[in-house]
């Protein structure tokens, strides 16, 4: 098995081989006699099935049309877990060669697994496959012309919308220790876009970020940085607020600070209520921001600046 960035994993024809024989054992010791038959879950499981029915000498592991018939569900990864509950109605234990769920998996619950039969795959070919299903699943005729290139559009834009889950909050807090500076300082009327993890919907609006130094200071476009680190990533307002005072009370380690976002949110106004003037305010204050007097100042300053 090995990886590549910071969230690839790929596995070999060995590691597939090992982890399909613990996956026999599993299913022999879950039943204990030699005739258990195996449903593979479409499309995953199919071959995971295969190597398990002809691979195998502790037990005949026919496979089967239907769960009905069969004694154990096999699929290659349990990820999110939404498969598994899909077939938790036919109560029959469902096995993996990839369990993210279980705490002994050795591949980590935010990793990209690539089999063995993907590698030599284009890169985009799997994401762009599904986003050509979604397309067809709402009704779209994917051979038009206007919709040959979206998959890899669409692509394309995640890797930027979605572009802070590659960054961490260090990589652009450059801090420089200044005994001077302890007065408030504000970046106000920030513009920010972010996605909705409910809906996948965007959600935008203006941020006012201020901190309090203590013996520390960071230059006037790190505050808009941090704030894009976490708003490309699926979020909710409420936390996205709070992970920006978190990191600059983190790597700061200012005598306080604030954050107010308001926003929004296209799950209010293009689905749902539909309620298209609405905006959602949010806020986070840390140490002396918790005070009437800094809070005040703050508020004021923000509110001036409108």
């Amino acid at each position: 098995m090995t990886t590549e960035g910071s969230n690839k994993v790929f596995l070999t024809w060995r590691d597939v081989n090992e982890r399909a024989e613990l996956l026999s054992k599993k299913i022999w010791n879950w039943y204990g006699h030699s005739h258990i038959p195996i449903f593979p879950v479409p499309r995953g499981g199919v071959f995971p099935a295969m190597l398990i029915h002809c691979l195998n000498s502790i037990a005949e592991f026919p496979i089967v049309e239907t769960p009905e018939e069969a004694l154990a569900i096999v699929d290659d990864i349990v990820d999110s877990g939404a498969t598994r509950k899909r077939f938790e109605k036919y109560d029959r234990p469902f096995f993996s060669l990839v369990d993210k769920s279980d705490p002994k998996e050795t591949v980590e619950k935010n990793s990209w697994v690539v089999f063995p039969w993907e590698v030599f795959q284009k890169e985009d070919q799997g994401p762009t496959e599904n986003i050509t299903r979604l397309l067809q699943f709402i009704g779209e005729d994917v051979t038009r012309e206007g919709l040959q290139e979206t998959p890899q559009r669409v692509l394309r834009s995640y890797k930027e919308l979605f572009a802070g889950y590659k960054q961490k909050p260090e990589d652009v807090l450059k801090v420089f220790e200044d005994d001077t500076c302890d007065e408030m300082v504000v970046v106000k009327n920030i513009e920010f876009f972010s996605t909705c993890e409910h809906h996948m919907l965007p959600f935008f609006g203006r941020a006012n970020i201020a901190y309090i130094p203590n013996g520390r200071v960071i230059g006037v476009s790190k505050l808009p940085r941090i704030l894009e680190v976490y708003a490309r990533r699926l979020q909710i307002q409420e936390r996205l607020t709070e992970q920006i005072t978190t990191a600059l009370d983190d790597h700061l380690k200012p005598k306080g600070s604030a954050c107010v976002l308001e926003a929004t949110h296209f799950c209010m106004t293009a689905r749902g209520v539909q309620k298209q003037h609405s905006k959602m305010v949010t806020c986070s204050l840390t140490g002396v921001f918790r005070n009437q007097g800094p809070r005040q100042e703050f508020f004021q300053h923000i509110q001036f600046m409108r």
